[in-house]
Protein backbone atom coordinates (compact mmCIF):
# COMPACT_ATOMS: atom_id res chain seq x y z
CA UNK A 1 0.00 0.00 0.00
CA UNK A 2 1.44 3.32 -1.03
CA UNK A 3 2.20 5.75 1.82
CA UNK A 4 0.60 9.18 1.56
CA UNK A 5 3.07 12.00 0.90
CA UNK A 6 4.10 14.07 3.94
CA UNK A 7 2.16 17.29 4.38
CA UNK A 8 4.40 20.33 3.86
CA UNK A 9 4.82 22.43 7.00
CA UNK A 10 5.47 25.60 5.05
CA UNK A 11 3.45 26.87 2.15
CA UNK A 12 5.30 28.38 -0.73
CA UNK A 13 6.15 32.02 -0.03
CA UNK A 14 5.20 31.79 3.67
CA UNK A 15 7.89 31.47 6.35
CA UNK A 16 6.79 30.57 9.89
CA UNK A 17 8.53 32.24 12.88
CA UNK A 18 8.21 32.37 16.63
CA UNK A 19 6.08 35.40 17.62
CA UNK A 20 7.87 38.17 19.46
CA UNK A 21 6.75 39.15 22.94
CA UNK A 22 6.75 42.25 25.11
CA UNK A 23 5.33 43.18 28.48
CA UNK A 24 4.36 46.52 30.00
CA UNK A 25 5.46 46.92 33.61
CA UNK A 26 4.17 49.62 35.96
CA UNK A 27 5.42 49.72 39.52
CA UNK A 28 6.63 52.14 42.16
CA UNK A 29 10.19 53.07 43.03
CA UNK A 30 10.03 53.58 46.79
CA UNK A 31 12.20 55.55 49.20
CA UNK A 32 11.84 57.00 52.69
CA UNK A 33 13.15 59.98 54.64
CA UNK A 34 13.15 60.50 58.42
CA UNK A 35 12.71 64.12 59.50
CA UNK A 36 13.30 65.16 63.15
CA UNK A 37 12.02 68.53 64.29
CA UNK A 38 13.83 69.71 67.43
CA UNK A 39 12.61 72.79 69.32
CA UNK A 40 8.94 72.47 68.37
CA UNK A 41 7.85 75.03 70.97
CA UNK A 42 10.24 77.61 69.54
CA UNK A 43 8.84 77.09 66.03
CA UNK A 44 5.31 77.94 67.14
CA UNK A 45 4.30 81.45 66.26
CA UNK A 46 6.43 81.70 63.12
CA UNK A 47 3.24 82.46 61.22
CA UNK A 48 0.47 80.79 59.22
CA UNK A 49 1.75 79.47 55.90
CA UNK A 50 5.38 79.42 57.02
CA UNK A 51 7.11 76.07 57.18
CA UNK A 52 10.17 74.17 58.34
CA UNK A 53 11.65 72.13 55.49
CA UNK A 54 13.57 68.88 55.63
CA UNK A 55 16.68 68.30 53.61
CA UNK A 56 15.84 67.16 50.08
CA UNK A 57 15.96 63.45 49.32
CA UNK A 58 15.86 61.51 46.06
CA UNK A 59 13.30 58.89 45.07
CA UNK A 60 12.65 57.70 41.54
CA UNK A 61 15.00 60.26 40.02
CA UNK A 62 13.19 63.24 41.59
CA UNK A 63 14.00 65.43 44.60
CA UNK A 64 11.46 65.65 47.43
CA UNK A 65 11.12 67.55 50.70
CA UNK A 66 8.87 67.48 53.77
CA UNK A 67 7.25 70.78 54.82
CA UNK A 68 6.03 71.14 58.42
CA UNK A 69 3.77 74.13 59.22
CA UNK A 70 3.73 74.70 63.03
CA UNK A 71 0.92 77.30 62.72
CA UNK A 72 -0.90 75.57 59.89
CA UNK A 73 -0.98 76.27 56.18
CA UNK A 74 -4.29 78.11 55.93
CA UNK A 75 -5.38 81.22 57.80
CA UNK A 76 -8.99 80.04 58.24
CA UNK A 77 -7.85 77.33 60.67
CA UNK A 78 -6.58 80.01 63.13
CA UNK A 79 -3.45 77.97 63.96
CA UNK A 80 -5.56 75.23 65.53
CA UNK A 81 -3.85 72.55 63.41
CA UNK A 82 -0.34 71.73 62.28
CA UNK A 83 0.04 70.96 58.56
CA UNK A 84 2.39 68.49 56.88
CA UNK A 85 3.06 68.24 53.15
CA UNK A 86 5.41 66.43 50.77
CA UNK A 87 6.68 68.66 47.96
CA UNK A 88 8.26 67.94 44.59
CA UNK A 89 11.56 69.81 44.94
CA UNK A 90 13.00 69.28 41.46
CA UNK A 91 11.89 69.90 37.90
CA UNK A 92 9.22 67.49 36.71
CA UNK A 93 5.92 67.36 34.87
CA UNK A 94 2.97 65.17 35.79
CA UNK A 95 4.95 63.09 38.28
CA UNK A 96 2.67 60.33 39.57
CA UNK A 97 3.35 59.01 43.05
CA UNK A 98 2.00 57.35 46.17
CA UNK A 99 2.73 58.85 49.57
CA UNK A 100 2.81 57.90 53.23
CA UNK A 101 3.25 60.24 56.19
CA UNK A 102 3.94 58.77 59.62
CA UNK A 103 4.07 60.74 62.87
CA UNK A 104 6.19 58.53 65.14
CA UNK A 105 4.93 57.56 68.60
CA UNK A 106 7.99 58.28 70.75
CA UNK A 107 6.68 56.41 73.80
CA UNK A 108 7.73 53.07 72.32
CA UNK A 109 4.13 51.81 72.20
CA UNK A 110 4.15 51.78 68.40
CA UNK A 111 0.90 53.74 68.06
CA UNK A 112 2.10 55.83 65.11
CA UNK A 113 -0.23 58.16 63.23
CA UNK A 114 -0.12 56.99 59.60
CA UNK A 115 -1.65 58.48 56.46
CA UNK A 116 -0.89 56.13 53.57
CA UNK A 117 -1.74 55.49 49.93
CA UNK A 118 0.11 52.16 49.96
CA UNK A 119 -2.33 50.05 51.97
CA UNK A 120 -5.57 50.94 50.17
CA UNK A 121 -7.06 51.05 46.69
CA UNK A 122 -7.13 54.52 45.14
CA UNK A 123 -10.21 55.30 43.07
CA UNK A 124 -8.52 57.93 40.99
CA UNK A 125 -5.12 56.23 40.90
CA UNK A 126 -1.85 57.71 42.18
CA UNK A 127 -1.58 61.41 42.98
CA UNK A 128 -0.19 63.59 40.15
CA UNK A 129 2.16 66.50 40.87
CA UNK A 130 2.04 68.86 37.92
CA UNK A 131 5.25 70.82 38.38
CA UNK A 132 8.08 71.73 40.77
CA UNK A 133 6.63 72.94 44.08
CA UNK A 134 3.46 70.84 43.81
CA UNK A 135 2.53 69.28 47.14
CA UNK A 136 0.46 66.53 48.69
CA UNK A 137 -0.43 66.42 52.36
CA UNK A 138 -2.81 67.52 55.07
CA UNK A 139 -3.77 71.04 56.09
CA UNK A 140 -5.27 69.58 59.26
CA UNK A 141 -2.68 66.91 59.94
CA UNK A 142 -3.08 67.07 63.73
CA UNK A 143 -4.91 69.35 66.13
CA UNK A 144 -2.13 71.31 67.80
CA UNK A 145 -3.53 71.19 71.34
CA UNK A 146 -3.86 67.40 71.17
CA UNK A 147 -0.41 67.03 69.62
CA UNK A 148 1.23 68.91 72.48
CA UNK A 149 -0.32 66.54 75.05
CA UNK A 150 0.47 63.36 73.09
CA UNK A 151 3.31 60.83 73.01
CA UNK A 152 4.25 62.07 69.54
CA UNK A 153 5.97 65.06 71.15
CA UNK A 154 8.93 64.12 73.33
CA UNK A 155 11.59 66.47 74.68
CA UNK A 156 10.15 69.21 72.47
CA UNK A 157 10.87 67.03 69.43
CA UNK A 158 8.76 65.45 66.66
CA UNK A 159 9.74 62.61 64.33
CA UNK A 160 8.11 62.34 60.90
CA UNK A 161 8.79 59.58 58.39
CA UNK A 162 7.82 60.10 54.77
CA UNK A 163 7.68 57.36 52.13
CA UNK A 164 7.35 58.24 48.46
CA UNK A 165 6.56 55.70 45.73
CA UNK A 166 7.17 57.18 42.27
CA UNK A 167 5.14 55.41 39.58
CA UNK A 168 7.38 54.22 36.77
CA UNK A 169 6.39 52.37 33.56
CA UNK A 170 8.46 50.64 30.92
CA UNK A 171 8.19 47.90 28.32
CA UNK A 172 10.12 44.68 28.66
CA UNK A 173 10.99 42.84 25.47
CA UNK A 174 11.24 39.11 25.97
CA UNK A 175 14.26 37.56 24.29
CA UNK A 176 13.17 34.24 22.88
CA UNK A 177 16.67 32.84 22.61
CA UNK A 178 18.67 33.69 25.67
CA UNK A 179 20.75 31.90 28.26
CA UNK A 180 20.98 33.32 31.74
CA UNK A 181 24.65 33.45 32.77
CA UNK A 182 25.40 32.13 36.26
CA UNK A 183 26.28 34.45 39.13
CA UNK A 184 29.96 35.14 39.74
CA UNK A 185 31.39 32.53 42.08
CA UNK A 186 35.10 33.36 42.20
CA UNK A 187 34.72 34.53 45.79
CA UNK A 188 33.12 31.21 46.71
CA UNK A 189 36.01 29.24 45.24
CA UNK A 190 38.72 31.41 46.79
CA UNK A 191 36.86 31.29 50.11
CA UNK A 192 36.93 27.50 49.96
CA UNK A 193 40.65 27.65 49.18
CA UNK A 194 41.22 29.75 52.31
CA UNK A 195 39.13 27.46 54.51
CA UNK A 196 40.88 24.32 53.26
CA UNK A 197 44.39 25.76 53.42
CA UNK A 198 45.31 23.64 50.38
CA UNK A 199 48.57 24.79 48.81
CA UNK A 200 49.17 27.39 51.55
CA UNK A 201 52.74 28.61 51.83
CA UNK A 202 52.40 30.92 54.80
CA UNK A 203 51.14 30.70 58.38
CA UNK A 204 50.06 33.60 60.59
CA UNK A 205 50.01 33.57 64.38
CA UNK A 206 47.43 36.08 65.60
CA UNK A 207 46.69 36.24 69.31
CA UNK A 208 47.74 32.60 69.73
CA UNK A 209 45.63 31.27 66.85
CA UNK A 210 47.17 30.19 63.51
CA UNK A 211 45.83 30.79 59.99
CA UNK A 212 47.16 29.37 56.73
CA UNK A 213 47.26 31.61 53.65
CA UNK A 214 48.75 32.01 50.16
CA UNK A 215 51.38 34.67 49.59
CA UNK A 216 50.30 35.44 46.00
CA UNK A 217 46.68 36.06 47.05
CA UNK A 218 47.69 38.37 49.90
CA UNK A 219 50.22 40.24 47.76
CA UNK A 220 47.63 40.78 45.03
CA UNK A 221 45.12 42.21 47.51
CA UNK A 222 47.24 44.27 49.89
CA UNK A 223 50.15 46.61 49.12
CA UNK A 224 51.38 46.10 52.68
CA UNK A 225 51.49 42.33 52.32
CA UNK A 226 53.07 42.71 48.88
CA UNK A 227 55.96 44.67 50.37
CA UNK A 228 56.21 42.36 53.37
CA UNK A 229 56.10 39.10 51.39
CA UNK A 230 57.50 39.96 47.96
CA UNK A 231 59.57 43.12 48.40
CA UNK A 232 63.28 43.50 49.07
CA UNK A 233 62.63 43.72 52.82
CA UNK A 234 60.51 40.57 52.94
CA UNK A 235 60.90 38.37 55.97
CA UNK A 236 62.92 35.27 55.08
CA UNK A 237 63.61 33.81 58.48
CA UNK A 238 60.35 31.97 59.05
CA UNK A 239 57.20 30.77 57.32
CA UNK A 240 55.25 31.74 60.44
CA UNK A 241 54.51 35.46 60.80
CA UNK A 242 53.36 36.85 64.13
CA UNK A 243 50.60 39.47 64.00
CA UNK A 244 50.60 41.98 66.82
CA UNK A 245 47.66 44.00 68.19
CA UNK A 246 44.89 42.33 66.15
CA UNK A 247 42.46 39.89 67.74
CA UNK A 248 42.32 36.49 66.08
CA UNK A 249 38.64 36.60 64.91
CA UNK A 250 39.21 40.06 63.41
CA UNK A 251 42.35 38.94 61.57
CA UNK A 252 40.51 35.88 60.25
CA UNK A 253 37.62 38.05 59.03
CA UNK A 254 40.11 40.30 57.24
CA UNK A 255 41.73 37.30 55.53
CA UNK A 256 38.30 36.00 54.51
CA UNK A 257 37.54 39.35 52.91
CA UNK A 258 40.81 39.26 50.99
CA UNK A 259 39.83 35.90 49.50
CA UNK A 260 36.09 36.48 48.94
CA UNK A 261 35.76 40.29 48.60
CA UNK A 262 32.72 40.02 50.87
CA UNK A 263 32.23 41.69 54.23
CA UNK A 264 31.78 39.10 56.99
CA UNK A 265 28.69 39.44 59.14
CA UNK A 266 28.87 40.02 62.87
CA UNK A 267 28.30 36.32 63.61
CA UNK A 268 31.68 35.55 62.03
CA UNK A 269 33.25 38.18 64.25
CA UNK A 270 31.50 37.05 67.43
CA UNK A 271 34.65 35.44 68.74
CA UNK A 272 36.01 38.87 69.71
CA UNK A 273 33.76 38.84 72.76
CA UNK A 274 30.44 37.28 73.55
CA UNK A 275 29.20 40.70 74.64
CA UNK A 276 30.78 42.80 71.89
CA UNK A 277 28.44 45.02 69.90
CA UNK A 278 28.50 45.17 66.09
CA UNK A 279 29.91 48.68 66.40
CA UNK A 280 32.95 47.49 68.38
CA UNK A 281 33.53 44.59 66.00
CA UNK A 282 33.53 46.76 62.89
CA UNK A 283 35.74 49.30 64.65
CA UNK A 284 38.37 46.58 65.10
CA UNK A 285 38.01 45.47 61.48
CA UNK A 286 38.30 49.03 60.16
CA UNK A 287 41.56 49.50 62.04
CA UNK A 288 42.92 46.25 60.57
CA UNK A 289 41.84 47.26 57.05
CA UNK A 290 43.66 50.59 57.36
CA UNK A 291 46.78 48.88 58.67
CA UNK A 292 47.01 46.61 55.61
CA UNK A 293 45.87 49.10 52.96
CA UNK A 294 42.52 47.41 52.23
CA UNK A 295 40.63 50.52 51.15
CA UNK A 296 37.45 48.75 50.06
CA UNK A 297 37.17 46.88 53.36
CA UNK A 298 37.77 50.11 55.26
CA UNK A 299 34.99 51.87 53.33
CA UNK A 300 32.59 48.96 53.92
CA UNK A 301 33.33 49.17 57.65
CA UNK A 302 32.76 52.94 57.52
CA UNK A 303 29.33 52.30 55.99
CA UNK A 304 28.46 49.76 58.70
CA UNK A 305 29.57 52.11 61.48
CA UNK A 306 27.51 54.95 59.98
CA UNK A 307 24.42 52.76 60.34
CA UNK A 308 24.99 52.27 64.09
CA UNK A 309 26.22 55.71 65.12
CA UNK A 310 24.56 56.85 68.37
CA UNK A 311 25.12 59.18 71.32
CA UNK A 312 27.01 56.41 73.11
CA UNK A 313 29.28 55.43 70.19
CA UNK A 314 29.82 58.59 68.16
CA UNK A 315 32.78 59.95 70.17
CA UNK A 316 34.85 56.75 70.08
CA UNK A 317 33.94 56.18 66.44
CA UNK A 318 35.02 59.74 65.61
CA UNK A 319 38.40 59.19 67.28
CA UNK A 320 38.81 55.93 65.35
CA UNK A 321 37.93 57.63 62.06
CA UNK A 322 40.53 60.33 62.66
CA UNK A 323 43.21 57.77 63.49
CA UNK A 324 42.54 55.50 60.52
CA UNK A 325 41.91 57.97 57.66
CA UNK A 326 38.17 57.25 57.49
CA UNK A 327 37.20 60.69 56.18
CA UNK A 328 33.60 59.88 55.24
CA UNK A 329 32.91 58.30 58.60
CA UNK A 330 34.53 61.28 60.33
CA UNK A 331 32.20 63.65 58.49
CA UNK A 332 29.12 61.66 59.51
CA UNK A 333 30.23 61.52 63.15
CA UNK A 334 30.96 65.26 63.29
CA UNK A 335 27.53 66.07 61.86
CA UNK A 336 25.79 63.67 64.27
CA UNK A 337 27.72 64.99 67.27
CA UNK A 338 26.92 68.59 66.32
CA UNK A 339 23.21 67.76 65.99
CA UNK A 340 23.18 66.04 69.40
CA UNK A 341 25.91 68.02 71.13
CA UNK A 342 24.49 68.26 74.66
CA UNK A 343 23.86 64.52 74.96
CA UNK A 344 27.19 63.58 73.38
CA UNK A 345 29.13 65.77 75.81
CA UNK A 346 27.64 63.83 78.71
CA UNK A 347 28.67 60.43 77.34
CA UNK A 348 31.68 58.44 78.51
CA UNK A 349 33.06 58.41 74.99
CA UNK A 350 33.34 62.20 75.01
CA UNK A 351 35.80 62.08 77.90
CA UNK A 352 37.95 59.69 75.87
CA UNK A 353 37.70 61.92 72.79
CA UNK A 354 38.69 65.05 74.71
CA UNK A 355 41.75 63.35 76.20
CA UNK A 356 42.94 61.29 73.21
CA UNK A 357 42.11 63.57 70.23
CA UNK A 358 41.68 67.16 71.46
CA UNK A 359 42.23 68.47 67.91
CA UNK A 360 38.86 66.96 66.99
CA UNK A 361 37.13 69.40 69.35
CA UNK A 362 38.06 72.20 66.98
CA UNK A 363 36.64 70.21 64.04
CA UNK A 364 33.47 69.70 66.08
CA UNK A 365 33.26 73.42 66.80
CA UNK A 366 33.51 74.20 63.08
CA UNK A 367 30.78 71.68 62.37
CA UNK A 368 28.52 73.20 65.05
CA UNK A 369 29.07 76.58 63.42
CA UNK A 370 28.00 75.09 60.12
CA UNK A 371 24.91 73.44 61.58
CA UNK A 372 23.72 76.65 63.23
CA UNK A 373 25.28 79.79 61.74
CA UNK A 374 24.21 81.89 64.70
CA UNK A 375 26.30 79.73 67.05
CA UNK A 376 29.58 81.08 65.72
CA UNK A 377 30.26 84.79 65.70
CA UNK A 378 33.98 84.89 66.43
CA UNK A 379 36.17 84.16 69.38
CA UNK A 380 34.45 86.77 71.51
CA UNK A 381 30.91 85.65 70.70
CA UNK A 382 28.86 82.56 71.17
CA UNK A 383 31.28 80.43 69.16
CA UNK A 384 34.00 81.23 71.67
CA UNK A 385 31.62 80.34 74.47
CA UNK A 386 30.88 76.94 72.94
CA UNK A 387 34.61 76.29 72.49
CA UNK A 388 35.08 76.95 76.20
CA UNK A 389 32.33 74.47 77.03
CA UNK A 390 33.77 71.84 74.68
CA UNK A 391 37.25 72.11 76.09
CA UNK A 392 36.56 72.44 79.82
CA UNK A 393 33.89 69.77 80.16
CA UNK A 394 30.70 71.82 80.36
CA UNK A 395 27.75 71.23 78.05
CA UNK A 396 26.19 73.79 75.72
CA UNK A 397 23.72 74.84 78.42
CA UNK A 398 26.52 75.74 80.84
CA UNK A 399 26.08 72.66 83.03
CA UNK A 400 29.15 70.82 84.22
CA UNK A 401 29.71 67.39 82.72
CA UNK A 402 30.94 64.53 84.85
CA UNK A 403 34.73 64.33 84.75
CA UNK A 404 36.93 61.25 84.99
CA UNK A 405 38.62 60.67 88.31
Amino acid sequence: MARAPAVALQQEGVVSSTPSRSRSVTETKNGSHHFTINGYSLAKGMGVGKYIASNTFTVGGYQWAIYFYPDGKNAEDNSLYVSVFIALASDGTDVRALFELTLVDQSGKGKHKVHSHFDRSLEGGPYTLKYRGSMWGYKRFFRREALEMSDYLNNDSLDITCTVGVVMSWTQVTKIYSIQPPEQDIGKHFGALFESGEGADLTFDADGETFKAHKLVLAARSPVFKAQLMGPLRERTSDVLRVEDILAPVFKAMLQFMYTDALPDTAELSGVSSSSSPTLLYQHLLAAADRYGLDRLRLLCEAKLCETVSVDTVATTLALAELHHASQLKGVCLKYAADNLSAVMQSEGYDYLRESCPVLLFDLLKTVAGVGKDLFVGSGGKGGYIWGQLSDGGDVNGRRVRQKT
